[in-house]
């Protein structure tokens, strides 16, 4: 194990690294999923405090929810025209929480009643995994080149550093570029020690290229939450959230050199192992106003996320060069330095949110609900000064993202019917890096004496720009993702 410098730490993290912990899903209880999320008006659920932390105080009696979900995930991904395909199953505990009501005995009294509630959820699941494969024109080769002929302003990589040095004392640009030498990708320019580097990749015009890309982990958030009834029509809360992440990723790539000649480098296998981990906090705060006894409106706003996190990164290559006269008669060159190296921790700050929420209530029957929500992703940033170039990068790729959740209910005796639709703006300006999402969702619930259970089915799609190895291949797959989520929920009146 060995701690690496704040200047290699800034060339592993990219804006992409970024983004993927400023997105939320809706996740949750079986009947805010089944709505669409589209509770920030309504209330009376505990993923709603998720949304509108005043939800909380709409709760007449102590209530407990634990939800349990089954994730499937297709990825169909095409690349320079060859397609491929990917499945991912997951099952998670990804819910549980209780609210506590004390109400005032005063029916005229200015406070009518408070609640005290805590929520976990999985905010998003990081399960997934990608089939990618194709010919192109774009080698590994440059994926090494770029750090041995050195990055930024960096100078190259000094060849007595390639041939002499200790490789868990090097950062992590000297080590990509230890590993590329040393499985033979690329041969310095002359002998002298600051020199630059050519590929030995044979310059054939296309190489087949896979990659094998499998994720998991999840981002978590507790909520603590506070909430009151104001007289009759007046709801306010706040949560202070406690946020936790895991995310494990395994990338396999092998490259083969297209009408290979007879000698020089034939393929390359290169696997990494990332792990990242850590933890932050928000807080949330919004209001609820019946403005009729029938129709509600709801306005929350969620804080910036303050995330503190750590990597830990695992690499190996092996390669097949018969002639680059390495004594190995096989030609199979094999770099593994067995170990796992713990690098700086960061903090990423995510963008705050606003949501506005009007619902329609007709008494006991039913009710529809709408939410919005704004989001301004080009706020997203790395704290640390070192990691200007790609603030810089978010700043000008990043774009604000509405988020549009509908929802409805209808009770008829004990049984509830449920139906929601979701829309999410793309969070890049360029509105394809990451695609606009679509989904649809359904389910029911039925009432038991002192109890509840729910049951909801959500699907939702969105196509991604998804690199088969970052940074340094500027070449990625263009992937459909389809989930398709079926959601229990197990709710008892305390």
């Amino acid at each position: 194990m060995a701690a690496l410098t704040a200047r290699a730490q800034q060339d592993l993290n990219t804006a992409a690294d970024a983004v993927r912990y400023t997105q939320d899903n809706i996740t949750g209880t079986a009947r805010f999923r089944a709505m669409g999320g589209a509770f920030g008006a309504v209330g009376g659920d505990m993923s709603a405090i998720t949304i509108n932390p005043a939800g909380a105080a709409i709760f007449n009696y102590n209530e407990g929810t634990a939800t349990v979900s089954s994730y499937n995930v297709n990825n169909k991904a095409n690349y320079y025209g060859t397609g491929t395909q990917a499945n991912d199953n997951s099952f998670d505990l990804n819910q549980v929480g209780g609210v506590f009501v004390f109400n005032n005995g005063n029916p005229d009294g200015f406070l009518q009643k408070f609640t005290l509630g805590f929520d976990y959820e999985n905010t998003n699941s990081f399960e997934n995994s990608y089939y990618l494969g194709g010919n192109s024109t774009n080698s590994i080769g440059n994926y090494f080149l770029r750090y041995a002929n050195g990055v930024g302003a960096e100078g190259p990589v000094p060849l007595n550093t390639l041939n002499n040095g200790n490789y868990d004392n090097m950062s992590f640009i000297d080590q990509q570029a230890y590993l590329g030498y040393n499985a033979y990708i690329f041969n310095p320019v002359s002998d002298a020690d600051n020199t630059l580097y050519v590929s030995n990749v044979p310059q054939t015009g296309s190489y087949y290229q896979q990659s094998r890309i499998n994720s998991t982990g999840y981002n978590g958030k507790i909520a603590l939450n506070f909430a009151a009834q104001l007289k009759k029509r007046v709801y306010v809360g706040a949560n202070i959230n406690v946020h936790l992440t895991n995310y494990i990723n395994n990338t396999s790539f092998s490259e083969d050199v297209n009408n290979a000649p007879a000698t020089g480098l034939q393929y390359v296998d290169f696997y990494n192992e990332r792990y990242t981990y850590g933890g932050g906090f928000s807080f949330d705060l919004g209001g609820i106003v019946k403005v009729t006894e029938a129709l509600r409106a709801g306005i929350a706003w969620k804080s910036p996320t303050w995330l503190k996190l750590q990597d830990e990164i695992t690499q190996s290559i092996a390669s097949y060069c018969p002639e680059c006269g390495t004594g190995n008669s096989s030609g199979t060159n094999v770099v593994n330095p067995g170990m796992t190296y713990v690098l700086d921790d960061y903090t990423i700050k995510s963008p705050g949110k606003w949501t506005g929420s009007l619902a329609y209530v007709f008494g006991k029957s039913g009710l529809i609900s709408v939410d919005y929500s704004m989001q301004d992703y080009s706020n997203t940033k790395y704290t640390s000064a070192r990691y200007s170039a790609i603030n810089a990068e978010l700043a000008q790729t990043m774009d604000r993202a509405g988020e549009l959740r509908v929802g409805t209910e209808w009770r008829i005796k004990n049984l509830s019917l449920r139906a929601g639709y979701r829309y999410a703006q793309s969070p890049y300006k360029n509105g394809t890096t990451i695609g606009n999402l679509t989904g649809y969702s359904g389910g029911f619930g039925f009432k038991l004496a002192g109890a509840r259970v729910d049951l909801a089915y959500t699907w939702y799609q969105r196509n991604a720009n998804v690199s088969l190895l970052t940074p340094g291949l500027v070449d990625a797959a263009r992937v459909q993702t389809t989930n398709n989520n079926i959601v229990l929920s197990y709710t008892l009146d305390l």
